[in-house]
């Protein structure tokens, strides 16, 4: 490796996209930006009401111009030159509808406005009944094809998504021929390769979300296929077969789009992957650590040799796949609808009366009204936070359930809701928070519970993204319900440094993500420690956590 070898790592995440630049020897952050999405920030082609989430490609072409270009200011001509590969991670499962040069729908003009044609972000729900229906049809199929996929497949996924959209838009059906996750169109895109039927997929997203695996020859049969609805009959062929790790090249950044980035033609582009699962390895994780990614939702990723753990299933996870988080071991991804969102939630609803009511006012300026809803929206989870963690464990007499978003982990069931119990006229703000915090908290110790219900151990955790960063309130709650330590890693970019990792292993400067891994990575921040008080406290309100979503459960089906 040269000394001033560089490489890039491209992180899209839900409202943004960001570009780090490091050194290929340390991990060293160079220079990195961030763009966020325009029509996203709008609230385009959403409707929250009906859990409806699009995302249009130019957001993330946009994007990537404005973080790689930024990042590149940042780094200096000299770093710039010296790239000698880069990496794209997204959130997932994130498809798009394509044409036969690959070309999502709505990049061309009679679908340019259309929702459907657009990217269906890992947070659309709008595929619960299908969903349901391809759980029914492979309980009965002769292999059950979500066996790998934790035995139950989400509206969040691949297939419950494509076919939500072919029933409800027959100009869509009529124009698509094939299905893209962002994370395998993007290298497509920069390495000139876009037909989808020979374009490299990502082993991640199509082990995790879309059924993929070896013992079934890859995706789900066009009998299994076709018997869920017609409408599939004949898209498998339209599809895939073969998938990779992201150790392995898509090929090479193209003169356009190397002229487009300000970045050196030719250098490999990896094999793209899940936020998530990148961030696990930026974040440094190894065999047996729990990595937690908390933002507006979790990921939870955990990896462990294929001889060990390869030959169980894992109930009620988000799939078991080799090689989905660093190959050769087995990744296993589980996580929560619902984290930063169910925060984000009460602070929405805390603000409502001063943005309508102040909006109204006519006793101040524009400006004046702007600054102060800016000012209370800035600080209030920082004031709730600090209210609630003086108040002793158990003494808000709440218990809430964090699924406002419905449970991804465990046992996926997008059609449960969130719940608070206990309010009385003494119920304020802070009070409710915490019991919000806590409840997070308890979702996590589902997850972590039902791993090692299922005879995967978890022997450390380590915690990545801006709640982990920014919030002690909550990593100390999270930290107090598991009763375990938990490490902050140090990087504030971990999704896009791990992207880094398999950058340099795909453009030859490592052998392996793991030398990578050990060369780049930054360490840990900080460790949070189990408070054995609070711990022991907080059992009694997990049981009253899990008899309350039991109750729910039960009255929603």
């Amino acid at each position: 490796m040269a000394v001033k070898d560089r490489v890039l790592g491209v992180d899209y995440g839900s409202d943004s996209v960001r570009a780090v630049i490091c050194d290929a020897r340390t991990g060293k952050e160079l220079g990195s930006a961030v763009s966020y999405y325009k029509r996203w920030k709008q609230g385009k082609y959403c409707a929250p009401a009906k859990n409806q989430f699009r995302q249009h490609p130019l957001d993330y072409i946009e994007g990537l111009i404005a973080a790689v270009k930024g990042a590149a200011k940042r780094a200096g001509t000299s770093a710039v030159r010296s790239i000698r590969g880069m990496a794209v991670d997204t959130t997932g499962s994130t498809p798009v509808a394509v044409d036969k040069s690959g070309t999502p729908l709505a990049l061309t003009n009679a679908f340019a406005e259309n929702p459907n044609a657009m990217f269906v972000l890992w947070k659309d729900h709008t595929a619960v009944k299908e969903a349901e229906e391809i759980n029914a049809l492979a309980k009965k199929w002769s292999i059950d094809h979500t066996k790998y996929s934790g035995g139950i497949y989400s509206s969040e996924w691949f297939f419950s998504k494509i076919l939500h959209v072919l029933r409800a838009d027959a100009k869509v059906r009529e124009a698509a021929f094939s299905w893209v996750e962002h994370c395998d169109w993007l290298p497509a895109l920069l390495t000139g390769n876009t037909d989808p039927l020979t374009l490299k997929r990502s082993r991640c997203a199509a082990g995790h979300k879309a059924m993929w695996h070896a013992d079934f020859g890859g995706l789900p049969s066009e009998e299994f296929l076709a018997a869920l609805d017609p409408l599939l009959a004949g898209i498998r062929k339209r599809l895939f077969t073969d998938t990779y790790t992201s150790d392995v090249s898509a090929g090479t950044l193209t003169p356009e789009w190397a002229a487009k980035l300000g970045l050196p033609v030719g250098i490999p582009v990896s094999v793209g992957a899940f936020d998530a699962h990148m961030g696990a390895v930026g974040g440094m994780i190894g065999p047996y650590t729990l990595s937690k990614v908390m933002g507006t939702s979790t990921c939870d990723m955990l990896i462990a040799p294929n001889a060990e753990v390869g030959g169980k299933l894992i109930k009620g996870i988000c799939g078991q796949v080799d090689g989905s988080i660093i190959p050769g071991m087995l990744g296993m991804e589980a996580g929560q609808s619902a984290f930063g969102d169910v925060y984000a939630w009460f602070k929405k609803l805390l603000l409502w009366p001063t943005q309508t009511i102040l909006g109204r006012s006519k006793s101040l300026s524009k400006k004046a009204k702007a600054k102060i809803i800016d000012e209370v929206s800035d600080a209030l989870i920082v004031e709730l936070s600090r209210s609630a963690e003086k108040m002793p464990v158990g003494d808000t007499g709440l218990v809430a359930l964090d699924w406002l978003n419905g449970r991804r982990t465990p046992d996926a069931d997008q059609l449960l809701t969130g719940a608070v119990t206990g309010l009385t006229l003494g119920t304020d703000a802070p009070m409710i928070f915490r019991a919000l915090v806590e409840a997070t908290a308890f979702g996590a110790k589902k997850i972590v519970d039902r791993f090692e219900a299922e005879g995967v151990p978890i022997k450390s955790v380590i915690a990545l993204g801006g709640i982990a960063k920014k919030s002690s309130f909550v990593m100390q709650t999270v930290c107090d319900v598991l009763g375990r330590p938990i490490k902050v890693a140090q990087s504030d970019q971990a999704c896009a440094l791990g992207a880094s990792m398999f950058a340099a292993v795909a453009a030859g400067l490592y052998r392996t993500v793991d030398d990578a891994q050990r060369a780049m990575g930054g360490g840990f921040s900080k460790e949070y420690k189990p408070d054995a008080k609070r711990t022991e406290a907080y059992r009694a309100l997990y049981e009253k956590y899990t008899k309350l979503g039991e109750f729910v459960e039960s009255r929603t089906r």
